[in-house]
C-alpha cells in the first residue's frame, strides 16, 4: 500500500445515517486542507405531519457547497426517490458533472420535463455495471447488484490508499424479475485483491435469513390474480419495474387487461418501456375502455401504497375518480411495504376501501411483496465474499445501524465505526474511526421555493396550524382618537367561548380597552399602541380559550 503522504481516505454521510431516506455521502481524498471530494447519492425524504404545507425534505449540503471548487463530481447507484431524487433542486448549487445509469438518466429527464418551474438540464455521464470510470482521485467501478428497481450497482472505489465499497441497495435475488443477479465473483475478487472498508446497507439488519425472490412474489400476485372474483387493484412502489412486469405478465395469463393510474408509474413505464424492459407485454388499456370490460377480466395498476392523499388509490377509496370505481367484491392488494410515519394514512384508505366491501389483501396473507434490502444471512455472505478491514454500517435507523455494526463485529470484521450524519470517518491510513464534524441538516422544498424552516415559513405555519392568526387594523385620526373600531379578523379560532360569547367580539373589546388605557400624548408612538393592542388581544384569546394565536396588528394614523 503507498505511502500516504499525510493523505487520507475519508467518509463523510449528510444524509441517510441515522435515519432511513435522503441519502447523500461524500468521500474525501488528501490532506486535510485538500481534499478533493465526490459525492455519491443525492436524495430526499418525505415530509411528516410536523411540516405543514412541504412537498419534500432535502440534505442541506452547505458545506460540500463552501468546498465546491474541490468537489469533482456526483454519482447516483441507483434512481430511487431517496437516492437521486433530490438532483434537480441541489444540482445548480454545485454544477458538477453527474454519473448514472441509462434508467436513472431517463427518469431524471422524464422528470425534468414534468415538474412545475424552470429546471436545470443536468450534464449527465452514463455508465452501466462493469464500467470503469475515474472522478477526481477515484477510480470507481460499478459492480451490479439486485435491488427493486432497475439498473442498481454498488461502487468499488480505489483510491493511492486502497479500495472501499460502498454498497449502495441491494440483497441478493437468485432469481430476480428484472436482472442483473448480485455479482457474487466480482466482490469476492474485490476481496481477494483487499477491501479497506465496507460501507453497508443495513434496512434489514434487524431480520434473521433471506428475502424471498422477486420470482417467487411474482407467483404470490399470480395466483392472487387468478383466484379474484372481480376485479384487482395493484399497489407498489412506482419504481418497482420488475413487480410492474410481474403483474402484466400474470394478469395477461389470466385473461386479463391492465389499466395503469398515477403519474409516476406512467413516467417509470415510459422510461423502463425505451430501455426494452417491458418487451413483449400485451398493451395497456385506457380510462375509457375500462368500464365496457367485464369485472373479472381487468387488473388496475395504481400508484399510493403510502396513502398519499392524491394519489390514485386513495381516489379510489374515497370514490373520486371521475370514469371509475371498484365496486364491492373486488380486490386490492398491498404490493409494498409501510414506510414508518404512513400507518395512519394507509389505514385511512383501507377503511374507505372495506366500507366498499372490497378485500384487502397485504403482505402477510399472501407472499405479495419483498424488501429490496438484505437481511442478516445475506449481509454474512457479502462480509465473506469482501472480507473488509472496516465495516461502516449506513441506510438505517440508529437500531438498524446498531443491528448491523454487532452482526459485522460477530462475524469477524476487525473495525465496526458507528457513523451519524455530520461525522468525518477517516478510513485510511491507521485505525479507522470519526475524526470530525461537519455542518448538515434539513432543508425544504415548499412549491418552488427551497430553504431552510424560516425561508420556507414553516415555523409559523406549524405555529398557525395549532393556534391561527388574528389580524387587528388600528386607524387613529389627527388628535390620536380612534377613527372608529378596529378591523379584526379571526382565522383558525373559535367562533364563541365556553358562555356563548362571540370570540371577536371579546378580542374587538380587548383591542379598544388597550387604545383607551393609553393616554392621548403617548399615542403618538404608534408602535407602542401596537404592542399594547397585540399583547390584549393575545391575553383575551388565551383566557378565553387557553391558547395564544398569532397577534398581527397594522396601526395608521
Amino acid at each position: 500500500m503507498a505511502k500516504s503522504n499525510g493523505e487520507e481516505l475519508v467518509f463523510a454521510p449528510l444524509g441517510g445515517v441515522g435515519e432511513i431516506g435522503m441519502n447523500l455521502a461524500l468521500y474525501g481524498f488528501g490532506r486535510p486542507d485538500a481534499r478533493q471530494w465526490i459525492i455519491v447519492d443525492c436524495g430526499v425524504t418525505f415530509p411528516g405531519p410536523d411540516l405543514p404545507g412541504v412537498d419534500l425534505v432535502l440534505p442541506d449540503i452547505r458545506f460540500i457547497v463552501e468546498e465546491k471548487k474541490n468537489l469533482r463530481g456526483i454519482v447516483i447507484t441507483h434512481a430511487h426517490e431517496d437516492h437521486y431524487g433530490a438532483l434537480l433542486e441541489l444540482w445548480p448549487l454545485l454544477g458538477v458533472p453527474v454519473w448514472m445509469t441509462p434508467f436513472a438518466a431517463g427518469l431524471l429527464e422524464a422528470k425534468r420535463a414534468s415538474e412545475p418551474g424552470l429546471k436545470p438540464k443536468i450534464p449527465v455521464e452514463i455508465y452501466r455495471a462493469g464500467d470503469r470510470f475515474s472522478v477526481g482521485p477515484f477510480d470507481i467501478e460499478a459492480v451490479a447488484v439486485s435491488h427493486s428497481i432497475p439498473e442498481p450497482v454498488s461502487l468499488a472505489m480505489t483510491t493511492p490508499l486502497g479500495t472501499i465499497i460502498h454498497t449502495g441497495d441491494w440483497k441478493i435475488d437468485p432469481e430476480p424479475e428484472i436482472g442483473p443477479m448480485t455479482d457474487e465473483a466480482r466482490f469476492r475478487a474485490l476481496g481477494t485483491a483487499g477491501v479497506i472498508a465496507l460501507i453497508c446497507d443495513s434496512t434489514n439488519a434487524m431480520r434473521e435469513g433471506e428475502s424471498p425472490s422477486e420470482q417467487a412474489v411474482g407467483q404470490g400476485l399470480r395466483q392472487v390474480i387468478e383466484a379474484a372474483p372481480g376485479r384487482v387493484a395493484i399497489t407498489t412502489f412506482s419504481s418497482n419495474v420488475g413487480r410492474i412486469r410481474s403483474v402484466v405478465e400474470a394478469a395477461r395469463d389470466a385473461g386479463r387487461q391492465v389499466l395503469v393510474l398515477g403519474r409516476s408509474l406512467k413516467r417509470v413505464i415510459d422510461v423502463a418501456t425505451e430501455l426494452g424492459y417491458l418487451e413483449g407485454l400485451p398493451p395497456f388499456i385506457s380510462e375509457e375502455e375500462y368500464g365496457f370490460i367485464p369485472r373479472e377480466n381487468v387488473v388496475v395498476l395504481c400508484t399510493g401504497s403510502q396513502g398519499e392523499p392524491r394519489a390514485a388509490l386513495a381516489k379510489l377509496a374515497r370514490d373520486e375518480m371521475k370514469n371509475l370505481a371498484l365496486s364491492a367484491g373486488d380486490t386490492v392488494v398491498f404490493s409494498s411495504r409501510t414506510i414508518p410515519g404512513n400507518e395512519k394514512a394507509i389505514l385511512e384508505i383501507k377503511n374507505g376501501l372495506i366500507e366498499q366491501g372490497i378485500r384487502i389483501i397485504e403482505d402477510g396473507e399472501a407472499l405479495v411483496h419483498v424488501s429490496g434490502h438484505p437481511r442478516r444471512s445475506e449481509l454474512k455472505k457479502m462480509y465473506e465474499w469482501v472480507r473488509p478491514q472496516v465495516l461502516v454500517p449506513v441506510h438505517g435507523e440508529a437500531a438498524h445501524l446498531v443491528a448491523q455494526g454487532s452482526l459485522g463485529a460477530m462475524s469477524g470484521i476487525p473495525q465496526v465505526v458507528q457513523a451519524r450524519n455530520g461525522d468525518v470517518v477517516k478510513l485510511a491510513p491507521g485505525e479507522a474511526g470519526v475524526v470530525d464534524q461537519v455542518p448538515y441538516g434539513r432543508i425544504f422544498k415548499d412549491g418552488l421555493i427551497v430553504g431552510g424552516e424560516d425561508a420556507v415559513g414553516v415555523r409559523d405555519r406549524r405555529k398557525l396550524s395549532y393556534v391561527g392568526h388574528v389580524a387587528v387594523n388600528v386607524v387613529l385620526d389627527e388628535k390620536y382618537e380612534m377613527a372608529g373600531d378596529p378591523d379584526l379578523v379571526a382565522i383558525g379560532l373559535p367562533q364563541v367561548d365556553r358562555n356563548g360569547e362571540d370570540f371577536e367580539d371579546l378580542m374587538l373589546d380587548a383591542a379598544i380597552g388597550a387604545i383607551e388605557s393609553i393616554p392621548r400624548a403617548r399615542r403618538k408612538d404608534l408602535d407602542l399602541v401596537l404592542e399594547a393592542v397585540r399583547r390584549s388581544v393575545r391575553n383575551a384569546a388565551n383566557q378565553a380559550w387557553g391558547k395564544k394565536p398569532i397577534v398581527t396588528v397594522f396601526v395608521t394614523r
